[in-house]
């Protein structure tokens, strides 16, 4: 069993996957009643708190809910079980729900069937999108970061436009697959907030990020750092998700990701001193066999 879905207890360990089942099958009574009944033999369990407050959802027991899930967010304190994305689901603000340790335990978990998924299933383009937007000159960018590189499908798209390619992602399992693609000159494990803060300052010709800032609420700082690695007149590409509504702010969505209106994105350029050259409506994959809409935008630092 998953180290973070075990109380290193058997007994409640059953108890666990018995209420997973029930869940599972439609049964959250059931379910309510194991997981309590494992909580009880191991009150530090935080999955199992978390399951309880989503059988409790399904029960319609909202405050009760909330309060299993704060208590899994207290046991988990870097939320590697995502109880933020419940809570925020649940009204809490959305910003910070999204955590590493979440991101890093999805993706090492979903590795294995990635590109499967992503490609066969829903339709991903995200990687062609991003190399769609690029300036025809120059024919090559000598240094090229891949922030979000996943299992690679980027890099592979841009094997002939980048002279030095660098992966970086916080998923170990997905940088594995993505070594095997054989484009990357180097490949790093890291937040992408700290990673641009550690590379040297304009040592970068073009930053891709293809349906990576669905995972950042935020985008000033992202954009800040990318403009500080850049050189002069380099590139910056990306794919965002676009929301229901237009207004300000990001939003945290159903599906557990963030999507940015364009005055968010005016701002966080404008602040990072990128100036906008292309921006297009673009789905970047589909769910369910819907178009998610979406846009791919290209920006550049100034030359100057």
């Amino acid at each position: 069993m998953d180290s973070h879905r075990s109380s290193g207890d058997l007994l409640a360990d059953r108890r666990y996957r018995y209420a997973e089942a029930c869940l599972a099958e439609g049964d959250a009574a059931a379910c309510a009643d194991l997981a309590g009944q494992a909580i009880e033999i191991a009150p530090r369990f935080a999955a199992a708190w978390l399951l309880l407050g989503r059988a409790r959802e399904a029960l319609s027991a909202t405050a009760d809910a909330r309060a299993a899930y704060e208590a899994a967010r207290r046991l988990d304190p870097a939320d590697t079980l995502g109880a933020g994305l419940h809570l925020a689901r649940l009204g809490d603000d959305g910003r910070g729900a999204l955590t590493p340790a979440y991101i890093r335990a999805l993706f090492d978990g979903y590795a294995p069937r990635f590109e499967h998924h992503l490609v066969e299933g829903l339709h991903y383009v995200g990687p062609a999108l991003v190399a769609g937007v690029l300036p025809e000159e120059p024919a090559i960018f000598p240094a090229v970061l891949d922030l979000g590189c996943g299992t690679g499908l980027a890099g592979a798209a841009l094997r002939g436009r980048a002279g030095h390619l660098t992966g970086v992602d916080l998923s170990p399992a997905m940088l594995a697959r993505a070594r095997t693609k054989g484009c990357y000159h180097r490949l790093v494990e890291a937040e992408l907030g700290a990673f641009l803060a550690g590379e040297p300052p304009g040592s970068a010709d073009l930053c891709v990020a293809a349906d990576v800032f669905i995972y950042c609420a935020d985008l000033r700082p992202v954009l800040a750092g990318i403009a500080r690695v850049l050189r002069p007149g380099g590139w910056a590409a990306f794919t965002v998700q676009s929301p229901s509504s237009e207004g300000e702010d990001p939003l945290l969505g159903a599906d557990g990701r963030h999507a940015h209106p364009d005055a968010h994105l005016r701002a966080a350029a404008a602040g990072a001193d990128l100036a906008l050259r292309v921006t297009k409506e673009a789905a970047v994959r589909t769910e369910k066999g819907v178009p998610v809409p979406g846009r791919v935008l290209a920006l550049q630092r100034s030359p100057g």
